[in-house]
């Protein structure tokens, strides 16, 4: 016997409502793996931020110098992040597409499958680190203060073993001065493996000159190799350079918190009193690197107030598809380009733009 018109519709009807509830659980509670990247904080390295501090909060300087004369400063030099939103459900992940302010990656390019989140954190904080030591030693170096070349370490077969250590001071590599790591690595790779470099030092005070046999560099056979880990630092003991960023990690901030401090170190006002945002890394001899998640970061900029924005070179094309109204991107591809772009901003003149 068949079933009625009238069964069949509720059979009908009760087998929607059971396939709409099992859409719902699991749109609502099914993880995709995708990470979501939208606009995230900005930071104004001239201003304070909040932090806590045994239990209380407060209110610091963003880049604190101490030991030295500080010039006042005026206006924002604001680093800026990507947000990253973990954990989504199907029905997150659409509302963020759809929402036009938030992209979607696949997680393992955020969180590579190898490493658990906490040592990609970790990693973004050592990043931060990193990125604080070259925005300083970059602006001191603009500013012609003192900086020294040292051996941050010597790997345990290298050539270099027994004869250089951690903590000396390098002045010269065959006969030639040498201030930066990339300095020290073009000298020792234009020679060939095999060559005796005499390496002038200085060691508990004391100048002299050592010997070592180059190796053969493992990825370049005919360069030579000295097996060291060089650092560029601050060598003014009196001087001392404090960041104060919160959460923020990864490299990204390495250019705004040297202008920061450039600000601060040099007379008169980078920004002219203006509202600048940027990012960039930065290496201690103060190349401006790409970065990503540059579109997040001008939207970001000019919804916190931003007029200019500072782009590395590199990541001009990307900027210029999806540049917010009334934001002017700046290229740049140098610390001294950057202050030089501000310099013409302040004037009125041109800088150069992507």
């Amino acid at each position: 016997m068949s079933s009625s018109p009238r069964f069949r519709r509720i059979a009908a009807a009760a087998v929607s409502t059971v396939v709409l509830l099992a859409l719902l659980v699991l749109g609502t509670q099914v993880q995709v793996p995708y990470a979501a990247l939208g606009p995230g904080p900005t930071l104004n390295t001239l201003g304070t931020t909040k932090v806590a501090d045994d239990g209380a909060v407060v209110e610091r300087k963003v880049v604190q110098i101490d030991g030295a004369p500080t010039d006042p400063t005026t206006g924002h030099l604001n680093l800026t992040t990507v947000s990253v939103r973990d954990g989504l459900s199907l029905f997150d992940a659409l509302g963020m597409w759809l929402s036009g302010t938030y992209s979607l990656t696949p997680r393992d390019q955020v969180y590579p499958p190898d490493r658990t989140t906490e040592q990609v954190q970790q990693e973004n904080a050592q990043q931060m680190t990193g990125s604080e030591e070259n925005a300083t030693v970059a602006a001191l170096r603009y500013l012609d203060r003192p900086t020294a070349l040292r051996i941050a370490s010597v790997g345990p077969d290298g050539p270099a073993v027994g004869v250089l250590r951690a903590g000396d001071e390098v002045v010269r590599a065959g006969g030639v001065p040498v201030e930066t790591g990339e300095q020290l690595r073009k000298v020792v790779g234009d020679n060939p493996p095999g060559t005796v470099l005499p390496i002038e030092i200085v060691r508990a005070g004391a100048r002299e000159t050592v010997s070592v046999t180059l190796g053969a560099h493992p990825a370049e056979p005919d360069a030579g190799y000295l097996g060291v880990v060089p650092e560029v630092v601050n060598a003014d003991p009196r001087l001392e350079v404090t960041y104060t960023v919160g959460d923020i990690g990864g490299p990204s901030a390495g250019m705004m918190l040297a202008l920061a401090v450039i600000d601060q170190l040099s007379p008169g006002e980078l920004t002219s009193g203006k509202f600048i945002a940027g990012t960039g890394t930065i290496t201690d001899e103060g190349a401006v690197g790409p970065i990503g998640g540059i579109t997040h970061k001008t939207r970001a900029a000019r919804d916190a107030g931003a007029t200019v924005f500072l782009v590395p070179a590199r990541n001009c094309a990307e900027a210029v598809s999806d540049r917010p109204d009334g934001l002017e991107l700046v290229k740049v591809d140098t610390l001294d380009g950057a202050v030089d772009a501000l310099g013409a901003i302040g004037a009125g003149r041109p800088a150069p733009t992507c």
